[in-house]
C-alpha cells in the first residue's frame, strides 16, 4: 500500500470530497507539503500530528483540522495503524458563507485562524453517513451536496464546535492524554494510568483535560469510541463482538451509549448509511 491514497467521492461546482488512507509508516515529520485551496479534514480512524510551524496538532476523530491553502505542513505517527479521513474542498464564496468571521484570519479568504475544532456528535454522524453512502454510489448528486454542506455548517457552527482552551503547555499535555487514549480504544482506562503515562497526577489530568476540552476525559474517550463503531458498522455483521472490542461491557451498554450520541441504534445507523 502506498504511503497515501486518495480515492475522490464528489465533485460538483461547490463541494468535492475525498476517502484519504496513510498506512502510517512515516513515524518523523513528513517531507514539507502545501494544499492548493484550503480543506476541511474529518479524521475517523487512527491518529497523527499536523505540524505548522511551531504548532503541533493531535488529530484524531473528535474534530475537524483546517489544512489552509498553501500553507507549509508536515505530518507524523506516533502510532501505529495509519488513519483516514474525509477531506472536504469548497467553492470559497460558498465557504465564505458557512466559515464565522472570527475563524479567519481576514474576512474576504478562507484562511482559518486555528488548526481545528472539536465537533460534535452529530457531525460526526453526518460525515459517517456522507462517507458510507457516497462510497456506496447510493446517493444522488443534490442529496450528497446536501448533506455535506450541512455537516461543514455543523462543524463551524459556534454553538456545535468547540476551540481549545488554556496555554500551550496545557493543550500538549491533554494532546498526550489523546495519544494514549488512541493507542487502545478497547481498553478499560484508569486514570492512574493515564495520569502516569503523560507525567502527572489524576486529579490534575481531569482538571487541565476538562479545561481545554470541555468535557471530561471519560466523556472525550466516549466519543473516540463511538466514532470508531461509525467507521465499522457499516461492514459489520457481529455487533456484540465490535461492542467489546470497543471496551464496553455488553451490546446493550454500545446501544445505549450510541442512541444517546447519535439519536438511532447501531442497527438503525447501519440501514440508514446503506439508504440512497
Amino acid at each position: 500500500m502506498a504511503e497515501i491514497n486518495s480515492h475522490l467521492l464528489l465533485a460538483t461546482d461547490t463541494v468535492a470530497v475525498w476517502d484519504v488512507l496513510c498506512s502510517g509508516t512515516c513515524k518523523h515529520k513528513s517531507a514539507e507539503e502545501c494544499v492548493s485551496t484550503t480543506h476541511l479534514v474529518f479524521p475517523y480512524r487512527g491518529v497523527y500530528v499536523h505540524h505548522t510551524g511551531q504548532v503541533e496538532t493531535v488529530v484524531e476523530a473528535n474534530q475537524v483540522v483546517f489544512f489552509n491553502e498553501s500553507e507549509p505542513y508536515r505530518i507524523s505517527h506516533p502510532l501505529e495503524g495509519g488513519d483516514a479521513s474525509l477531506s472536504i474542498g469548497i467553492d470559497e464564496a460558498t465557504l465564505l458563507e458557512l466559515a464565522p468571521a472570527d475563524f479567519l484570519h481576514t474576512k474576504d479568504r478562507i484562511l482559518f485562524n486555528r488548526p481545528r475544532m472539536r465537533i460534535d456528535a452529530r457531525a460526526q454522524l453526518l460525515a459517517a453517513l456522507g462517507r458510507h453512502r457516497l462510497a456506496r454510489g447510493m446517493t444522488e448528486t443534490l442529496e450528497a451536496e446536501d448533506l455535506i454542506l450541512s455537516l461543514v455548517s455543523r462543524a463551524l457552527g459556534k454553538r456545535t464546535s468547540y476551540a481549545a482552551s488554556g496555554s500551550i503547555g496545557r493543550q500538549k499535555l491533554v494532546d498526550r492524554a489523546k495519544l494514549v487514549l488512541s493507542s487502545d480504544l478497547g481498553r478499560r482506562w484508569t486514570l492512574a494510568e493515564i495520569g502516569s503515562a503523560v507525567g502527572v497526577s489524576p486529579v490534575y489530568l481531569t482538571q487541565v483535560f476538562r479545561q481545554v476540552e470541555r468535557l471530561p476525559l471519560y466523556r472525550y474517550q466516549l466519543q473516540l469510541r463511538l466514532a470508531r463503531a461509525l467507521d465499522l458498522l457499516d461492514a459489520c455483521s457481529d455487533l456484540t463482538g465490535l461492542a467489546l472490542d470497543l471496551g464496553f461491557s455488553s451490546y446493550s451498554h454500545f446501544s445505549t451509549a450510541f442512541k444517546q450520541a447519535y439519536g438511532l441504534t447501531p442497527l438503525a445507523f447501519q440501514h440508514s448509511s446503506r439508504l440512497s
